[in-house]
């Protein structure tokens, strides 16, 4: 599978993960749409955020450090429920696919 992103085409592997990290914000809504998901400002939060994670460590967070990271730099919410409720597959893995980023390292992002 692949993603078409305003006429270029995207190459995906396992899971629909993109091979290749692209930054443009143009990409989640077209994966996002593939997995019926209807992009929020919430989504954005998240979206910006892992990137960020991505561009800093070369990686993105397991879900348990990405609930712990994000309660410290967006306090005041349930973020283990709020991320369930943004991406319901395996948001440590769903938020990355959606965020146009490569398939996270083993299980849960490690």
């Amino acid at each position: 599978m692949s993603y078409v992103v305003n006429g270029e085409e995207l190459e995906t592997g396992e899971e629909d993960f993109l091979l290749e990290a692209n930054f443009s914000d143009d990409v989640p809504p077209v994966i996002a749409a593939n997995e019926k998901i209807t992009l929020t400002d919430d989504h954005w939060v998240v979206i910006r955020w892992l990137r960020e994670k991505y561009k800093d460590d070369g990686q993105t967070p397991n879900f348990r450090n990405m609930v712990s990271e994000l309660d410290d730099e967006y306090p005041g919410r349930d973020w283990k429920k709020k991320l369930y409720e943004l991406f319901p597959n395996q948001p440590a893995r769903q938020g990355v696919r959606i965020s146009g980023l490569p398939k996270p390292y083993g299980k849960g992002g490690y």
